[in-house]
């Protein structure tokens, strides 16, 4: 079995203009993929080891209160 997850991806820069202006800096095709791909590792790996309570966490988000809630703000908080 191919163990493959395609997905299609429509984003308005007024839904996430940080985002948006990040993933428009790459041409399109691969390198914007593989940046995409990235900022969704880093994400992923930001909510499952949050920092430390009392640890500043900087972000392109402006910062949060945790690497949670960091994530939130740049892909929009969590979703069910």
């Amino acid at each position: 079995m191919n163990d493959i997850l395609r997905i299609n991806l429509e984003l308005q820069r007024m839904d996430n203009p940080a985002l948006y202006d990040d993933l428009a800096a790459f041409p399109k095709g691969p390198r914007r993929v593989n940046r995409l791909r990235t900022l969704a590792h880093e994400g992923l790996l930001c909510q499952r080891n949050p920092a430390a309570p009392g640890q500043s966490v900087t972000t392109v988000a402006g910062g949060g209160s945790s690497a949670s809630d960091a994530v939130d703000q740049l892909f929009g908080g969590p979703h069910s």
